[in-house]
């Protein structure tokens, strides 16, 4: 089974199957209610945190590692997604609506446009991937997950190094080669979709799946919808201050 997302890995499925005939059966509607749930649940913490941004902006770090617990929970003990998934869709909506709002201080209306470009890219991708002009197949699932994996150990390194009080330039410059970067990084963001997309076409068509992995499913389409529109966010960023 070819599939790539890095919260879908092969361990992922073996589990999965090795479950498949517990209980209720995953099934595409349900992932896609749950999905919106979660997303609801994201979207209102996300406004709360923005309508009392000073408030609870001192809280943001806390709130980020808190969520981020609770994120790698849920990625090595998919049963707890249930549970678990929308506690970190609140946490992860709290981090949003501070960050959000703190964009909006310097660039006002950058926030309404980078959720709607998150959005056009969404549906976009879902288009491309709905009527196989983007082919999920080994070579493709390989080359995403090792960019993707290659992201995530650069943020690692730089979250790292900045206990130590080294600066890296990229988080800040809006030299052409950090938006350059930034371009590529929202680009490999939107192929994730594909992932998420191919992986929940095989465990709702070709295997039966446990009633808990929609809620799984649907946090990693609200994890790849937040980078995406962090990054994006941060690319408008960068072009209003050229």
């Amino acid at each position: 089974m070819s599939h790539g997302n890095p919260l879908f890995n092969e361990k992922a499925y073996e589990q999965t199957l090795s479950r498949a005939r517990v209980g209720e059966a995953m099934t595409l509607q349900g992932t896609i209610n749950k999905t919106f749930a979660l997303l609801f649940l994201c979207v209102v913490a996300g406004m709360f945190a923005w309508k009392n941004y000073q408030a609870i902006a001192g809280y943001t770090t806390f709130i980020s590692i808190a969520t981020f617990i609770v994120a790698m929970i849920v990625i090595f003990r998919k049963t707890s997604a249930p549970i678990l998934a929308p506690v970190y869709a609140v946490g992860e909506g709290l981090v949003l609506g501070i960050i959000s709002a703190a964009y909006n201080v310097t660039y006002q209306g950058i926030v309404a446009q980078a959720i709607s470009i998150t959005l056009l890219v969404f549906v976009l991708m879902l288009f491309l991937y709905k009527t196989g002009i983007i082919k999920v197949t080994r070579g493709f699932v390989i080359g995403i997950v090792a960019a993707t994996g290659a992201i995530a150990l650069f943020y690692l390194g730089s979250w790292i190094v900045g206990f130590f009080g080294v600066h890296v330039p990229y988080f800040t410059s809006t030299s052409n080669l950090s938006i350059g970067v930034n371009v590529v990084i929202c680009i490999v963001a939107a192929l994730n979709f594909a992932l998420d997309f191919h992986f929940i076409d095989q465990l709702t068509t070709q295997v039966t799946a446990p009633k808990y992995m929609e809620w799984y499913a649907g946090f990693s389409l609200m994890v790849t919808l937040v980078w995406l529109y962090l990054e994006i966010l941060r690319l408008l960023a960068r072009t209003r201050d050229r």
